[in-house]
């Protein structure tokens, strides 16, 4: 059972106050890819351009991840630069260069066709609904990522690919926006009637808030002393979140709240280092063991 993922696969420019590094592997795909392998085997459909080298290819080897569906295209891969703040809860975007991004229209590889398991992440959304019709037959699970761009300046194009979509994967101030609602609960109502049919509200070092029709499900991030680079940790949830999910097979309560606990933890091992340079190297038993303790730490009778 496999897990396609559409996004970008990028590098990224980072400021922190533990750091800085001039170039590195970054892009929501790569982020989710390394932490849904865990689980399952991943597809990729991204673009890349000439500057994408076997270096960055190797971050994958040894990985359940396919990169058949990676498309390499004359030019440079897209490039993020930015800066945290002092508390890492605020990022200055520095610099953004889509190139070879900027004309991205995903292509399905023909083994990628028969997919039942699938993550839309953030881009147009009439690019993420032309995934879905690529598709043969209709997906187990399909999830989505957005953003304030798209929820303010493609609010239609959105709203029609939701319809088609299962789990919404976004932070408090998009919901919101989203939805016109500021109390997270309220809002969850709504995007239930725009198709989704379970919300995960991204809450960075407050963790995530997940809502279903019938239950509500909170978990912390993981505690730590050092937090070196939140980037791409958002999407790393999402990869552990879907992955597990995947592998498990069905969306029951107990599946959705141990998805939840494994997205939590994956996404504490990226923020340990900067860019993929953690998450690349985790081990299934650090991982593992790492969510005992979790189960440890949120633990208690009444």
């Amino acid at each position: 059972m496999s897990l396609l993922v559409v996004g970008s696969v990028a590098f990224d420019a980072i400021e922190t106050p533990f750091g800085k590094v001039e170039r590195t592997l970054g892009g929501a795909a790569s982020y989710f890819a390394l932490a849904a392998s865990h689980f399952v085997p991943v597809r990729i459909v991204a673009i890349v351009g000439d500057d994408f080298s076997d270096k960055e290819r190797a971050v994958f080897k040894g990985r359940k991840i396919d990169l058949s569906g990676l498309e390499h295209a004359a030019g440079k891969s897209f490039f993020w630069s930015g800066r945290y703040s002092q508390n890492m809860n605020e990022r200055t975007t520095l610099t953004t260069e889509l190139n070879v991004f900027a004309n991205f229209k995903p292509t399905l590889p023909d083994t990628y066709l028969g997919t039942k398991h699938v993550f839309l992440g953030n881009i147009q959304p009439d690019l993420q609904r032309s995934v879905l019709h690529q598709l043969k037959g209709k997906p187990r699970i399909v999830g989505l990522d957005t953003m304030n761009y798209w929820i303010e300046g493609s609010n239609a194009q959105l709203r029609e690919t939701l319809k088609h979509v299962d789990i919404l994967t976004i932070n408090d101030d998009e919901t919101r926006q989203l939805t016109g609602e500021h109390n997270l609960l309220r809002a969850s109502r709504h995007v239930f009637k725009l198709g989704p049919k379970i919300l995960i509200v991204k809450r960075g070092e407050h963790g995530a808030l997940m809502v279903h029709p019938k239950f509500t499900f909170s978990v912390p991030a993981f505690p730590l002393e050092e937090v070196h680079d939140p980037t791409g940790a958002g999407d790393t949830f999402a990869g552990g979140f879907m992955g597990y999910l995947t592998k498990a097979g069905n969306m029951n309560e107990q599946n959705l709240r141990r998805a939840m606990v494994y997205g939590s933890v994956l996404a504490s091992f990226t923020v340990e280092k900067f860019g993929v340079k953690r998450l690349a190297k985790v081990t299934s038993r650090e991982i593992n063991d790492r969510a005992r303790r979790f189960a440890k730490l949120t633990a208690f009778k009444l």
